[in-house]
């Protein structure tokens, strides 16, 4: 099966989330900038998952670049993550309308976790896929920040219970460790 279909569909999914997020930043009824202020944490919550999708968009648009043909196994590994990407609007309007209060914050840390393990779920699905040898397989190696985020997460998710401050401070640290560019992909490709 040929990946421009998932890939087409992926990125349609992606830019849907992306626009109901915006959506659900209401205009306040005034015209002052003091009238802005209530929409703080609406905007940093939406500023964070909207950082938090493009890692996604960006990282899956470069796992794609290896595929050469698409399993059933593959498609379904992909409609997970973006099941639990699907989630970012819900969690992401929760946590800024409650001001970054404990649950929500858990709830997005939870979020955060089982999207990581999905697309984890999806490489992996991929490299079976396309054997040890292939480009992903060469590519991701030890995958440190793979192994990284999903620890990161569940210490947020805990310590959302103690600190949401300290919590939402771990979920920053993991969408800037994944800006970092990462360029295993794309070097293994130019050396094929």
């Amino acid at each position: 099966m040929n990946k421009n279909r998932l890939e087409a569909f992926s990125d349609g999914v992606l830019a849907i989330l992306i626009t109901i997020m915006v959506l659900e930043i209401k205009v306040p009824h005034g015209d002052q900038l003091s009238d802005l202020k209530g929409l703080i944490p609406i905007v940093l919550s939406y500023i964070l998952s909207f950082i938090y999708l493009g890692i996604y968009w960006n990282n899956h648009h470069h796992m794609m670049h290896t595929v050469k043909s698409v399993t059933g196994d593959i498609l379904w590994a992909n409609l997970h993550l973006l099941f639990w990407l699907s989630m970012v609007p819900f969690a992401t309007a929760w946590m800024g309308e409650n001001h970054f209060s404990a649950m929500p914050m858990a709830v997005y840390g939870f979020m955060l976790l089982m999207s990581a393990i999905a697309y984890y779920i999806l490489q992996t699905r991929i490299v079976k896929s396309q054997g040890k040898d292939s480009i992903l397989h060469k590519a991701v190696g030890n995958d440190l920040k793979g192994k990284m985020s999903p620890v990161l997460y569940i210490l947020g998710i805990a310590l959302s219970l103690v600190s949401p401050w300290i919590s939402g401070g771990l979920y920053i640290l993991v969408a800037f460790i994944w800006l970092i560019p990462d360029k295993r992909i794309e070097r293994v490709i130019s050396e094929h």
